[in-house]
């Protein structure tokens, strides 16, 4: 039987990234998926663009991942935050973080996020999987079957190779089958909307801006990107819409698709067209009971799942490699079990209270500012404008979204 300290089901962004992470502390790490990991750097499988916060930025950057993006990353210098309805002018009582409300470092202020296609990070993530080769065993494609002790953990790979580990991390995405193992229940937000992800190309310079624009049937996002070799102004949509709306605008051809787009996106960046294929996706929220069982942590979207709206999940994942790596490489140069339930009970209280806090967030903008009732957009329009009129309050805001 070989022994690994962690084993890590799912090689997705977050469970990738936590093998990293442990791998560079000395840690032995099992990594399991399903599916060849070259094949998922595919640009037809997945066409979403991640707003990274700088406090996740510095986790790839300490897991040796961030250095090995195969192309420029995109800061976020500033984001508007409007309220309006298609095809008409935005609410004047908008509101817009600026480089003066980000922390400042080294004497420049630090970008609000950075923005990266998902294609670019599975490729850094690749990379960065074969040069911690040593402490690190990866084993995909393949699946494994668990049998959980009060000492460790025993996994049986299909190729017949047979494991022993002091803990287990479910990094499987929302249907986690190890979840389900372990009898854990899922509370889930149903939204009855999809998410519509382009690429577009506009005719102005986005300078590092975002837009959120709020509108009755869901939130519209224009997100910047980096030049490409056949656009030089690029941004990425997500567009959120009831489902059988979205269905209809997705199957629009480029310039009807274009015209729906610059009805919710406005003279922001000027002319705008489609780029290549669009996705769609159904959009909801879960959460899971607890987070952990014997020998067994749940992380990611195996334990939690949010809206969109503020471009959080994946970063909320990354508190959780956070929150792991810390108890993990302490209890490791402690020289104590990495899969003791003391250990586990207090991964949960460290992470949960947070990821509920912004699941419930995430879930009451969705309803304020998802519909059309004329007392609302009264209420929303002055919070939005006290809060533009409040410095200290915007500053506290940004560095706490940021995650630092």
């Amino acid at each position: 039987m070989n022994q690994v300290d962690i084993c890590i089901n799912g090689a997705g962004p977050v469970g990738a990234t936590l093998a990293c992470r442990l791998a560079a502390s000395g840690l032995r790490v099992l990594l399991i998926d399903r599916a060849p990991l070259p094949g998922m750097e595919h640009p037809s499988l997945d066409g979403r663009a991640y707003a990274i916060t700088e406090g996740s930025r510095r986790m790839l950057d300490a897991a040796g991942i961030w250095q090995h993006l195969p192309a420029p990353s995109q800061p976020i210098n500033s984001i508007t935050v409007s309220d309006g309805r298609p095809g008409e002018p935005a609410s004047p009582h908008g509101l817009r973080f600026g480089p003066e409300d980000a922390p400042v470092e080294n004497g420049a202020a630090t970008p609000f996020g950075w923005m990266i296609e998902a294609r670019d990070l599975r490729a850094a993530l690749n990379r960065a999987l074969t040069a911690h080769e040593g402490p690190l065993t990866l084993a995909a494609p393949e699946t494994g079957q668990f049998v959980f002790h009060d000492t460790h953990a025993e996994v049986t790979l299909s190729s017949g190779a047979v494991y022993r580990a002091s803990l287990v991390i479910a990094a499987e995405g929302r249907q986690s089958p190890l979840r389900q193992q372990a009898g854990i229940m899922v509370t889930k937000l149903p939204y009855n909307q999809c998410g519509l992800i382009s690429i577009i190309h506009h005719e102005r310079p986005h300078d590092g801006r975002a837009l959120e624009h709020f509108l009755p049937q869901g939130p519209f996002a224009r997100l910047p990107l980096p030049a490409s070799s056949d656009h030089a102004h690029r941004s990425a949509i997500v567009w959120a819409e009831a489902t059988r709306r979205a269905e209809r605008f997705y199957a629009l051809d480029d310039t009807a698709f274009a015209r729906a787009i610059m009805e919710r996106l406005g003279d922001d960046v000027g002319a705008s067209m489609p780029v290549g294929r669009r996705w769609i996706y159904p959009l909801s929220a879960q959460y899971a009971q607890r987070y952990t069982a014997t020998r067994l942590a749940l992380a990611g979207d195996s334990a939690h799942g949010l809206h969109p709206i503020a471009g959080q999940g994946l970063n909320v994942g990354f508190k959780d490699i956070i929150a792991l790596t810390d108890l993990l490489e302490t209890r490791f140069r402690q020289g104590g079990d990495l899969g003791a339930s003391d250990l586990l009970a207090r991964y949960q209280r460290r992470v949960r209270p947070g990821n509920m806090a912004m699941m419930a967030a995430c879930d009451g903008l969705e309803r304020l500012f998802g519909n059309d009732n004329p007392i609302l957009r009264f209420g929303r329009d002055l919070g939005l404008e006290a809060m533009s009129r409040l410095p200290g309050l915007r500053r506290a805001f940004v560095k706490k979204a940021m995650g630092l």
